[in-house]
């Protein structure tokens, strides 16, 4: 009952879903603390 209608197990499923989300969220998230870095050096004289 652990399965869905595709035969694929539900656990892998989002073992796959969590990976997937790490793949875009990780760069994602470098990205945005260089720009929060770099904010100050737009506002400097």
């Amino acid at each position: 009952m652990s399965a869905t209608t595709s035969g694929t197990p539900v656990r892998s499923r989002k073992a796959l879903g969590v990976v997937a989300w790490l793949w875009v969220g990780l760069p994602f998230a470098y990205g945005l603390v260089l720009l929060v870095a770099k904010i100050p050096a737009l506002f400097s004289v």
